[in-house]
């Protein structure tokens, strides 16, 4: 197992983590299954362990708590706040009042005394960046987080986030968590340069693209994984994005099957290797998944291969721009760019 330094914080982790979306009822896993998750992790030489308290409603967080019993300090830990807990308007968000609350119940949750990182799970159009920085800088300051991070931001808010940390004299998120994969390459355009630009240590999730590149999705068969099952829109063939991912997939198992290796070390070893990555997040639901994973750990991807990976997916294109989760509002919303 590799490991690097996580931003400018000197905490070193491992070059691929144990993120626990699948602990719980999202995975269908049990606490056992989810603790030999995390046994064979740490094993293996896994370091980091990132959920978040909506994963279930706070079911992973329990589990991922239970599977740590004893051995906290062993373990680099991140979690998330800020999405919907719940149909209350004032639990979700990143204002102070809700952080406070949301960070405590984790913390009660996971059975521990602080987390290592505390992640913004996406940007919150409704709070002011100085609102959330000044109430995370208390946070820290209270010792109930050593760090904290923004997930799935826009690169346009990661900038204003680092410039009023400076302005209002407050820490400043030092991570960042965006989707990537072979398949979803736009965070090479703008959010890779600005984490760079800032010292951002980042872990990127999702970059076996929801299963299209775990090579069970391949032409000819039937669509069967468990993401297909509950996100079907995502894998319907009649949807021209689909079709095209499909097509590159294809391809891209011609270049894994040259170079010797699966399509999971591939895509793996295709994200670890930009300068900007830090870790990738890998969410296994069983031990074979994750014995997948763990075969790419020291994967380490030729510049011809790197090269022809770049022949089918161009450099900051995302085969499935409906799927980009830091689109700007403006960018879904009419609304939001039609003067009134």
């Amino acid at each position: 197992m590799q490991y690097r330094t996580l931003g400018r914080t000197g905490v070193q982790v491992s070059s691929l983590a144990l993120g626990a979306m699948n602990f719980g009822r999202i995975g269908r896993t049990t606490q056992e299954e989810a603790t030999a998750l995390v046994d064979a992790a740490l094993e293996a030489g896994i370091n980091l362990i990132d959920t978040a308290d909506m994963y279930g409603a706070g079911e992973s967080e329990e589990m991922v708590g239970k599977a740590l019993a004893g051995r906290r300090d062993d373990v680099v830990l991140a979690t998330k706040a800020g999405m919907p807990m719940g149909d209350d308007p004032n639990h979700r968000g990143s204002s102070r009042r809700w952080l406070v609350r949301a960070l405590d119940d984790s913390l009660r949750r996971l059975g521990v005394d602080h987390v290592d990182l505390y992640q913004i799970h996406r940007w919150d159009p409704a709070t002011g960046d100085e609102e959330t920085l000044s109430a995370l800088t208390d946070l820290q300051r209270a010792g109930k987080i050593r760090a904290f991070g923004s997930s799935t931001f826009p690169a346009h808010r990661i900038v204003q986030a680092q410039w009023a940390a400076r302005e209002h004299h407050l820490g400043r998120y030092v991570t960042e968590q965006p989707s990537y994969s072979v398949l979803q390459r736009g965070v090479e355009a703008h959010v890779l340069p600005v984490a760079e630009e800032y010292g951002l240590g980042v872990l990127v999730w999702s970059p076996l693209a929801s299963g299209w590149l775990s090579g069970a999705i391949r032409r000819g068969r039937d669509i069967a994984t468990h993401r297909a099952g509950f996100l079907p829109d995502r894998f319907d063939l009649s949807v021209p994005a689909n079709r095209a991912r499909l097509d590159a997939v294809e391809r891209l198992a011609g270049i894994a099957e040259e170079a010797g290796l699966t399509l999971i070390q591939l895509a793996l070893g295709f994200v670890t290797a930009h300068p900007a990555v830090t870790s990738a997040l890998v969410g296994p639901r069983t031990l074979g998944h994750l014995r997948d994973h763990l075969a790419a750990a020291d994967t380490v991807l030729s510049a011809d291969v790197l090269d022809a990976i770049d022949a089918v997916v161009a450099p900051g294109t995302d085969l499935a721009p409906g799927e980009k989760h830091d689109a700007p509002p403006s960018l879904l919303d009419a609304s939001l760019r039609r003067r009134r």
